[in-house]
Parts: structure tokens; sequence; C-alpha cells
């Protein structure tokens, strides 16, 4: 071998080694499983150990499945090939994999290999297969799934999907789930899932579906449906009994209740964010207009105005949620409850509801959210919400309510009355018009008044009610005296006065025993002397207020989170903040942010509180002690001169009297 060729030999070889494959050694080995994922592999590797069921691959830049890189005796079970840029498999590569049972074959370029219009062969024991994220147009899929009689789970969400035919499934006639969301799916043709007699799980979400009629799957056990463009659901109206459990309408263009299945098992039903107008109705007619000539005229023949076509009578007895939230509903007449005994959770927020009443009946429910609607009018019967725990009824601008309305709540727990016009009633007098009682609810932990415009908390306001949660911030002007809160002593972990222009607060804290959290944000106080003694606050929140100083008493050895940005603080007159902060024994989160003012030739310089130092504070202190020597020499010589005169005085006088004589 000449010189020359020696030489292009040991230029060549490092190249070759770098663009070698990686071989198994390469691969993360535990137990059973190898992985090979992360690696650039452009191909896979050779002499996988016999004893690998399952190997990754994910996440390479393998291009080409063949015989040749992949062994059809290979005893691997799950096989992960997500992320690489596979555009070629060949023909029956998978058909003497005998153990294979899950394929991952997601975020590829399967449309490449689809467009040859060659079928992938057979899938003989893979139960999952994953082709998300692949490109793939309609009756592309069809090449993968021609062959897969065992195959369980599918996965075809993320691809371009817009036609799911009549035959798409004929070779996986075992499948159970099925996952094609997030498709651009127009058109389902009918008979397309019939045929699955163990379907279970079907996801149509994110896709374009304008309508579905006659849904007749009556094994189907979820449905998903939510983020297309139906404006209508419809199930056939048989006698059988449906399986279905889960439906999920959310975010279409729905305008009345849909058609269930009249014999249903329904448990989750979401209708939100939809443009329902009624729960009554089951579909729209269009109002004619009689003319004198005798013809008939729409009334507005750009846009017809609707009646809605009364609903046939549909029974829910097994359904435990409920939500309506985000539609124009402006009414519900109680009697659309009366079939759901079973029902838990009922949302009905943020819909244009001016009334609500529940008569009797709903004694399963748990959460009511009746939260920004437009209620003027809300009444409880005496037998109705027996269980509820947890009732929304924020952002109504409700002024009058039946001064008992929450007595009659046997089991409620939290109460959401945030953005209302409502005042509390003195329990020691008659109940004014437009005020709550909210004492002696026995069962009330959780009671949230904030924004309410409220003016005064009368004296033992919440006698009897055992709150652990008391929100009433933002009532700017509110008479907070220290009676307003009698009875909650034992009882009240967090309390929140934030946004009241509070320019005073003389409460004593110390009595509340188990007072974890407090709120005084946003206020004007200029001093606070809240504990009398030792508490057991462990976070307090001064941030937006008039303070200079806080006192040592202030600062608690239970407290751990202090806010305490926005105040004028002295830097030199919070000697014991700053010692706690050196110490870093106190959490300030809003520390960055923090600041306090010192003296600086005969200037106020604002600073960071964290970069206070010693010497910010010595200028001042030198002033003070000259100051003081000052004033001590001068009354000092002051009473020297005096005592000088008074003796000069008693001298005089003495000699005086002495020449008398």
């Amino acid at each position: 071998m000449g010189p020359c060729l020696w030489i292009l030999m040991l230029v060549v070889q490092p190249v070759l080694a770098f663009r070698r494959p990686a071989e198994a050694s390469a691969c993360r080995e535990l137990q059973e499983d190898l992985d090979c994922s992360n690696l650039n592999l452009r191909r896979i590797p050779k002499q996988i150990p016999d004893t690998i069921h399952r190997l990754d691959l994910s996440r390479n830049l393998l291009q080409n499945l063949t015989d040749r890189d992949l062994p059809s005796s290979s005893t691997i079970r799950h096989l992960n090939l997500h992320g690489n840029k596979i555009q070629f498999i060949q023909p029956g590569l998978f058909q003497d994999m005998r153990l294979l049972e899950e394929l991952d074959l997601s975020e590829n370029s399967l449309d490449l290999y689809a467009s040859l219009k060659t079928h992938v062969g057979t899938l003989a024991s893979v139960r999952r297969l994953d082709l998300s994220g692949n490109g793939l147009f309609t009756d592309m899929s069809d090449f993968f799934l021609n062959d897969a009689p065992v195959l369980t789970n599918l996965s075809l969400d993320g691809n371009s999907i817009t036609k799911i035919g009549r035959s798409t499934f004929n070779g996986s006639q075992a499948l159970k789930n099925i996952d094609l969301h997030n498709n651009v799916i127009i058109e389902i043709e009918e008979g397309a899932f019939e045929s699955l007699m163990g379907l279970s799980d079907l996801d149509l979400s994110m896709n374009s579906i304008s309508c579905i009629t006659d849904f007749n799957l009556v094994q189907l056990k979820t449905l998903n449906l939510s983020k297309n463009s139906l404006t209508n659901f419809q199930a056939d109206e048989s006698d059988q009994e449906f399986e279905l459990q889960y439906l999920d309408l959310r975010e279409n263009k729905i305008l009345y209740f849909p058609v269930l299945p009249q014999r249903n098992k329904l448990i989750y039903l979401d209708l939100s964010r939809n443009l329902l107008r009624s729960v009554n109705c089951s579909g729209p007619l269009e109002e004619l207009e009689n003319l004198k000539d005798g013809g008939y005229l729409l009334t507005d023949p750009d846009k017809p105005l609707s009646l809605c076509v009364s609903k046939r009578h549909q029974d829910f007895p097994s359904l435990l949620y409920l939500d309506l939230s985000f539609n124009q509903l402006k009414a519900v007449s109680p009697s659309f409850f009366t079939s759901m005994t079973a029902l838990e959770t009922l949302n009905i927020s943020n819909n244009c509801l001016e009334s609500f009443t529940v008569d009797d009946g709903l004694n399963s429910l748990e959460t009511l959210d009746i939260s920004s609607n437009n209620l003027q009018n809300l009444s409880f019967g005496l037998n109705a919400l027996a269980a509820l725990h947890e009732l929304h009824l924020e952002g109504n601008a409700l002024q009058t309510l039946d001064a008992g309305i929450f007595l009659r709540l046997p089991n409620i727990r939290s109460l959401h009355l945030q953005q209302n016009q409502l005042s509390i009633c003195s329990p020691s007098g008659t109940p004014s018009f437009g005020c709550v009682q909210l004492s002696s609810i026995l069962t009330l932990r959780y009671l949230y008044l904030s924004e309410n415009g409220l003016f005064s908390v009368p004296p033992g306001s919440f006698q009897g009610s055992p709150l652990l949660i008391l929100d009433l911030s933002q009532n700017p002007g509110v008479d907070i005296i220290p009676s307003s809160f009698s009875g909650l002593e034992a009882s009240l972990s967090h309390l929140s006065l934030k946004g009241n222009q509070l320019q005073s607060l003389t409460i004593d804290f110390t009595l509340f025993q188990n007072l974890k959290s407090l709120d005084l944000s946003v206020n004007r106080l200029t001093g606070v002397s809240l504990w009398s003694g030792d508490s057991s606050l462990e976070s307090l929140n001064l941030q937006n207020n008039s303070l200079v100083t806080l006192n040592e008493v202030m600062l608690q050895e239970t407290l751990r989170t202090l806010y305490v940005g926005s105040n004028p603080l002295s830097c030199c007159m919070n000697p014991h903040l700053l010692t706690l902060l050196r110490q870093e024994r106190l959490t300030v989160p809003d520390l960055s942010g923090a600041t306090c003012w010192y003296s600086r030739d005969s200037e106020s310089v604002e600073i960071s509180v964290s970069a206070v130092k010693p010497e910010h504070c010595e200028s001042a202190n030198g002033k003070v002690l000259w100051i003081s020597v000052i004033v001590v020499l001068v009354l000092g010589m002051a009473l020297a001169l005096a005592v000088t005169l008074k003796l000069c005085h008693s001298k005089r006088h003495r000699f005086k009297r002495g020449i008398k004589a």
C-alpha cells in the first residue's frame, strides 16, 4: 500500500466512523427496556438483545424501515418510533412480529408512504397504534388499518383528514378507542362507526363537524365533539338503551338543547360556550307573517325569526355533572331539573338569567354556580338543595335577597357573594330591607363578600358561623369595628381587608387563636397595633399603605411571610425588620420592590430595603448625637450661670447687712 493511500485512509476512516450508525451499546439498557432515543440515529442499531421487550427509537433521524433493520423474529412488544422522519415502510414488515402489541409511528412523514397507495401489511398482534401528526389526508389511514384484526386503540389526531368513509375501519373491527381530534373532518359517512361493535370511546374534538343527526352508536360510552361547528345534535329516537355516559359538546354553535337518547346512562354533559337560548326547545321553527293578500313571507328574510319546537320530555336519572355556562339562557324552568335526582354539579354561570328558583329537589347537588348573570330574583324552597356545599353568586349585582335564604341550606360550606350590592343583617335587630343574615349558619366555613359596596359590618355579623376564610376586600369606606368579628375568635384562619381605604384598625388579633393569614394591603394605614401579646399569624400583607415604621411587636415570632412594598418606610427606624431580613427568618416576596427613605445631606434618599447598610443611618445618628451634646452643654452652662448669679447675690446681701450694723 503506497504512502498516498495510507494518507487517504487516515483521512477517510474518521469520517466513516463519524457517519457509522450507532450500535446498541450506545443505547441505555434497563432490564427488558432498551432506550435509543435522541441519538441522531439514521438506522436501527444492530445486535439488539433477544431479551428486549420495549425498544425506544424516538426522536432520531430514521427515514426507511426495512427487514434489514428490524428482524421479523424480534421479541419486541413495544416499539416507539415517534418523532423520526419515516417516509417508507417495507410492506409486510410487521406481519411476522407476532409479539408486537404497541406501535408508535407518530410525528413522522407517513403521508409520503400513503401516497404510494401501498398497504403496510398485516399488523397481526398490534393492539395500540399511534399515527398522529403524520399529515395524513382522507383515506390515507386505510393503508395502515386494512389488516389489524386485534387493534383496540387507534390515534389519528393532528392529521389533515376531512372525511371518515364507510370503509375506513373495515380491517380493524376490534377497535374500542379512536382518537380523531385536531383534524379538519367535515363529513362522516353513514355507517362509518356502526360496524365497530366494541367501540366505547370516540374523540372527534377540534374538527369542522356542523351537524349530528340520528346518532345511533348505542354501545359508545364516551363521545367528545367539543370545538367543532355543531349547530345541532340529535340522537336516534329509538327505545334502545344507550350506554353513553360522557358527552362533551362544549365550544360549538348549538342553539337549542340537544335531543339526547330517551333511555340513557349519561353521567357527564358539557354544553358550555355554545349559543343556547333555551333548554326547553329542541329546534327552530320559522315564524311566518300572514299578509293581507293571503300570502306568507318570512318576518325578516335576512334574519328569520325563530320559534322553538317544544322538546320531548327527557329524563337524566344518572346525570352527575351538567355545564351550561357561557350561553345565552334567559330562563331555566325548575321543572327542567325534575329528573336529575343524582346531579352533583350544576354550572349555569355567564348567561343572561334574571331569576333562578329551586322549589324542591336537586337534593344531591353539591356545587351550584349561577355567577355572572343578571339575577334579580333568587329563591330556594325548604325541601331543596339539602346537600349543597358550594354556592357561587358572584357577579350578579344582587341588591335584595330574602334575609334568611342561606339559613335554608343545611349543609352550605362555601358562599361566593363577590361583586353584588348586598348588606349584612345585624343579628341583634330586626332584619332591614335587602340585607342577608350571615350569622348562625352552623356549617359555613368560607365566605367571600368582596366588592359589595358594604358600609358597615355590624357587631356579631358572623356570630355562630364558624368561618375559616372571610374576604371583605374591595369595599371602600366600610366601617370595621372590634365587635364586627366577635364569635370568630376560635375558627378564623384567613382574613382579607384589602382595598377598603382603612385609615386605622383597632382590632386585637391576639384573641384570634388560629389566624394564619391577614391581608391589609391597599389601605391608608399610617400605623398598626394589632397584637397585645403572642399571635399565631404566619402571613401578613401590608403592601400599599402609609406605614413609616413597623414596631417589634408587629413582627411576631410566628410570622414567616411579610409583604411591605409601596410604603414610605424609614430605613433607620425599622431595625427589627432589617435584623429579621439579615437572619433570613422572614420571607418578603416583594423585597425587590420594597423601598425605604433615609436622610443624606439634608435630602431624603430612597433605596431598596435589601440594600440598607449601617452607614446609611450613621450621619443621621451623628447629627442626633451632636445636637444632644450641644443641648447638654447649653443646659449645663445655663445652670452654672444661674448658680454663680445666686452666689453673688447672696454675698452682696450679707455685706450690706454688716455695714448697717
